[in-house]
């Protein structure tokens, strides 16, 4: 049972793409022959990744529920049409005690962390079901199964997530769409650039971390797997 050796012919949509893992995966899955579609917010970071990798900019932002829809019915209606594979990698990230979180900042978590794949999935799950294909690639994270302190927004926000993958899972049973839940250790992005986990004895090394390359090649890993083969969860952590 083998891997596809190309994506070549599929259509690849990627939230956060104009950095951290959500970069590093549309890169990936470019290599592998795939037309990514770019989501972001910033035009200028789009277009470095349009340069690299011939990636298709698509601007909008996550927190905009009429922006995500406005994006996906443009992207419906070009010649890519709905995509084979949506990548829900935005994500937003603070170590925060759950006695100083403010409301605002619990708001912000949900609305990228959850609310942001969830309306992606809806508007791209219709068309899906009808052509009984297509892959939902959510990433969670270790913070989405396990508790750490400082994590309550975060953890509240993956946690939820990986509800919504599991009751999903559920409803695409047997019609040829699938979904993956990719649930990385610490990370080596940008989001964690204003907390400084190397001056904190508490967080891990920077060093340590996971990179978000090698994330990504759990994303292709998925991506790539034969017609009728599924990866529902892939839990990623350093060796």
């Amino acid at each position: 049972m083998n891997e596809r050796l190309t994506l070549q012919g599929l259509t690849c949509l990627v939230t956060g793409a104009s950095r951290g893992i959500g970069r590093s995966s549309a890169l990936a899955l470019s290599d592998r022959g795939a037309q990514v579609v770019a989501m972001a917010r910033s035009r200028d970071a789009l277009e470095n990744l349009e340069r690299e990798c011939g990636a298709r900019p698509l601007v909008a932002d996550l927190a905009d529920d009429a922006g995500i829809w406005a994006a996906i019915d443009d992207l419906a209606e070009s010649e890519l049409g709905i995509p084979d594979v949506v990548v829900n990698a935005a994500g937003v990230f603070d170590i925060e005690s759950c006695s100083s979180t403010s409301v605002d900042s619990f708001d912000e978590h949900f609305t990228i962390n959850l609310r942001a794949p969830f309306l992606l999935t809806r508007a791209v799950l219709p068309k899906m079901l009808e052509r009984k294909s297509g892959l939902v690639v959510n990433i969670g994270s270790i913070a989405g199964r396990k508790a750490f302190p400082g994590n309550g927004a975060y953890s509240a926000s993956k946690y939820g997530l990986r509800g919504f993958h599991e009751v999903l899972l559920e409803e695409i049973r047997g019609t040829g769409v699938r979904a993956s839940l990719i649930e990385p250790a610490a990370t080596d992005t940008p989001l964690w650039d204003e907390i400084n986990p190397d001056a904190n004895p508490d967080l891990p090394n920077r060093v340590d971390m996971l990179t978000p390359d090698q994330v990504a090649e759990a994303v292709v890993f998925v991506a790539t797997r034969p017609e009728g083969v599924s990866v529902p969860y892939l839990a990623v952590e350093r060796g």
